[in-house]
């Protein structure tokens, strides 16, 4: 695609929606790239959001599901888990930009007076800013297509400004070298028993009067799409029979992109790019992910307690991390969610009986952290596999000095300023933040491993990488207690000291870790303490499974 030696040039993709929000952008950039990907071209996703958040950090997770942690400690859309699931590549800062940031760069420069005295617009100034914004992955020369999601709805207020700047784009870099691609919906109607085009047609309508012509129109569906419909979608949208794309829905995200690939997404993609591309699509590994997907030789329940069970995408990460693990060890993982309020005044026995394995997740604040340490500390006695992530972590040690070390009182700063104990305790760089947004500990952070121990088994080394989002730490004053009591503190972050990994060595499976090791799983990099987690509560289950016969 590009003369040897010279900088690769790249193409642009813009993928907007209609109808309807939640319709799968994401997984839909997703499998485009992962296609593109598989012929040889390197690609890379950004999501731009409308909302006027500077980022998703302080965004309540029932508002937006989870918050993603990319290795430059960006807090972005949990979309970019998506991409860094599928691709196999990490993402960061650059590839999510929402409003919000937008106008505080813009704003940042009229006080500085870059714009020298003219009246700051939101065309040409914040549109430039959006433009300036999409093509910085590209300029780096490092891909062959970059492939942008503009989140929301066509037709919402708050998305118009970034749908004018793609559209300015489309003139700026020329003839062949920007695609757009609109996802829409076609109902199926009951009581009609068809299926209905006419929103796709107003969704298209709308698009093309913000200047918007789509050159693919992605179709979601219940039912197959005839070939007459899609002659007929063509023929009011404006676009060819050829690239009306039938996107039904899936029995799971990971067979989009074979689905994509029977559509031809790919091969039209590449035809209107104009990139000449005659590899086929090596989509081996991919294969043998989804077979072994499947077709499970196993089957496992795993209890995940959290606080925003509700809404299942506020532990989105984890869950994916649950099925990479679950394949790499051909294993069905059935994951049963628990509010973690539930568990503070319930028979705990009777809520846990039937389970596997326990991971109790992350989160902020005292809202269920009672049943949080319940979980923690029926897993440890009853010795099941336990995997304690973040405050998952921090519930470990608490419940630990408690029961085990005699510290009956003890507890995070966090949760009680008050307590003779502070276990857990508010990093001295933490002590004078007052803002919230990106004031953690984000992003990676090195790791020391102690040989001999359960992490050096997961991980097979002694130093590693994960990623963080934190305020409160393992408060080292109490160090030689824990060590004492017969808690291993098998992980240290070199640079600060700090606690990292938490085990107890007599025990089929107990570590708690204080980083995020879901952020970095991915479907080809599944990750090793998930699969190992996996692993145990198979194990434990064994003799379950052998009785039950």
């Amino acid at each position: 695609m590009s003369g040897k030696g010279s900088i690769k040039k790249s193409k642009y993709i813009f993928v907007t929606g209609g109808v309807t929000s939640s319709l799968g952008k994401g997984i839909i950039a997703s499998s485009l790239a992962k296609l593109l990907q598989a012929r040889g071209l390197t690609c890379t996703i950004q999501k731009f959001d409308p909302y006027i958040n500077i980022d998703p950090g302080t965004l309540n997770p029932y508002e937006h599901g989870e918050c993603y942690v990319t290795n430059d400690g960006a807090e972005t859309d949990l979309d970019l888990g998506h991409y860094e699931r599928f691709l196999n590549t990490p993402t960061s800062q650059a590839n999510n930009i929402t409003t919000g940031r937008v106008y505080h760069n813009v704003i940042t420069k009229e006080r500085r007076g870059d714009y020298l005295g003219k009246t700051v617009q939101v065309v040409p100034h914040i549109t430039d800013e959006i433009k300036r914004n999409i093509l910085i992955l590209g300029e780096t020369g490092k891909f062959d297509v970059v492939i942008t999601e503009i989140g929301g709805c066509v037709g919402d207020i708050e998305s118009l400004p970034f749908i004018e700047a793609a559209r300015q784009l489309k003139w700026d870099l020329g003839e062949k070298n920007t695609l757009f691609i609109h996802l829409t919906l076609v109902p199926y109607l009951a009581s009609a028993g068809e299926l209905k085009t006419k929103p796709t047609q107003h969704s298209v309508k709308q698009l093309s009067e913000s200047g918007i012509q789509p050159d693919i129109l992605v179709c979601r569906t219940e039912h197959p799409l005839p070939q007459e419909m899609k002659r007929k979608i063509g023929l009011f949208c404006n676009v060819s029979e050829q690239d009306v794309i039938e996107a039904r829905d899936a029995e799971t995200i990971y067979d989009v992109p074979m689905l994509m690939k029977q559509e031809r997404l790919d091969s039209r993609v590449l035809y209107k790019l104009d990139i000449y591309n005659d590899k086929d699509s090596n989509l081996s590994a991919w294969t043998k992910f989804l077979d072994k997907l499947k077709n499970p030789k196993f089957e496992i329940t795993v209890g995940l307690i959290g606080k925003y069970v509700e809404l299942k995408d506020s532990y989105k990460s984890i869950a994916e991390a649950f099925i990479h693990a679950g394949v790499a060890n051909e294993i069905k993982v059935n994951v049963k969610w628990i509010s973690s309020e539930t568990m503070e005044d319930v028979d705990v026995a009777e809520a846990l009986t039937g389970l596997d394995g326990i991971l109790v997740a992350p989160g902020f604040g005292e809202r269920g952290i009672l049943g949080k340490i319940n979980a923690v500390k029926y897993a440890r006695e009853n010795n099941i596999p336990f995997l304690g992530i973040c405050l998952g972590m921090q519930c470990a040690v608490i419940e630990f000095a408690r029961n085990v070390v005699g510290l009956t009182d003890a507890h995070s700063f966090e949760m009680n300023s008050e307590t003779p104990y502070p276990v857990i305790d508010l990093m001295k760089s933490q002590k004078d933040v007052s803002e919230k947004g990106g004031t953690m500990r984000l992003g990676a952070y090195s790791c020391k491993i102690e040989k001999g121990t359960m992490a050096y088994k997961i991980y097979g080394k002694t130093s590693i990488q994960e990623r963080h989002r934190h305020r409160y730490e393992f408060n080292n004053d109490y160090l030689a207690q824990f060590h004492q009591a017969g808690m291993v503190t098998s992980g240290i972050n070199p640079e600060a000291d700090l606690v990292e990994i938490v085990e107890l060595p007599n025990h089929p499976f107990f570590v708690g870790v204080q980083f995020h090791p879901e952020y970095k799983s991915t479907v080809e990099a599944p990750s090793p303490i998930f699969v190992q987690f996996i692993k145990a509560a198979y194990q434990h289950a064994v003799p379950f499974i052998k009785n039950s016969k």
